[in-house]
């Protein structure tokens, strides 16, 4: 840019024009620290929604403060001309685009997502370790429930980025894993037989979807898995706590031991909550 051209950018600065600006930027920091504090103050003295909603007010007053004082500090500095506005805007909107760059790949990626649909309101979903319920979806995120009721909004943009685990992909059957751990010298077809009698008679049992019990050996013992479905997805977690208790009250009636995994190997095991 042209240096006279640069400087015919900005007024003549004056002593009334600093004292100003410094009066500006002092009401507006204790704008920000009054509503920091009191409006917290205030909410702790109501109750249920009336104390959200003063909490939600502290970041939109203090935006609006710093909006304020930015549109009164600019004119103080900057000549307002029709051509001098435009480069302004111009500056502005470059440095915003780079600012909002992952929000606009994240709406990018949301219309994605309506056309791949990789998940769809009750779908449970694993996005970088957080395993919920897909509740809504929306053009920027995507909201899932852990099974902790925790909310957690998830960007879009991990479809770009990162994996996503689908464990009923748009359907009612999701199948849940349910382990258990013996030492190596029992009867492995009883064991079988108990566990299949187990999973057949839990109440949340999905009777149209089939019933597998699995086995593997390891050096530490025998690693047992029912792999079965519940009614409905919602079900899994009482399911799974369903054949575990049962399961191991069947298992101590036998002539079994439960087996000790090395620690070295029981991270590799910790996969097998879901499928």
């Amino acid at each position: 840019m042209n240096p006279k051209r640069f400087m015919g950018l900005f007024r003549d600065i004056t002593t009334e024009t600093i004292i100003e600006a410094v009066m500006v930027v002092v009401v507006a920091i204790l704008l920000v620290w009054l509503s920091q504090k009191l409006l917290p103050w205030l909410a702790n003295r109501l109750h249920s929604s009336r104390r959200l909603f003063i909490l939600a007010l502290v970041p939109t007053i203090r935006i609006l403060v710093l909006a304020a004082a930015i549109l009164w500090l600019v004119p103080l500095f900057i000549e307002l001309t029709v051509q001098n506005t435009v480069a302004i805007l111009s500056v502005t909107g470059l440095a915003i685009g780079f600012a909002l760059k992952d929000y606009v790949s994240s709406l990018i990626a949301g219309i994605v997502a309506a056309y791949e649909m990789p998940y769809r309101p009750g779908d449970w979903i694993e996005v970088e370790g957080n395993y919920g319920e897909v509740r809504r979806i929306g053009m920027r995120v995507v909201e899932m429930v852990t099974p902790n009721d925790t909310v957690i909004f998830v960007p879009h943009l991990k479809l770009w980025t990162g994996l996503i685990h689908n464990a009923n992909n748009g359907g009612a059957s999701l199948m849940c894993v349910v382990s258990f751990y013996l030492t190596p010298d029992h009867d492995a077809f009883e064991v079988r037989r108990v566990l299949e009698d187990v999973a057949l008679s839990s109440p949340y049992l999905k009777l149209t979807q089939p019933v597998l019990v699995l086995l593997e050996e390891q050096p530490w013992g025998t690693h047992y898995r029912i792999k079965a479905y519940p009614m409905d997805p919602r079900q899994q977690f009482q399911f799974m706590s369903d054949l575990t208790a049962r399961g191991k009250d069947s298992l101590r009636k036998m002539p079994v031991s439960f087996a000790r995994i090395p620690p070295e190997q029981s991270m590799d095991l910790g996969a097998d909550y879901h499928g």
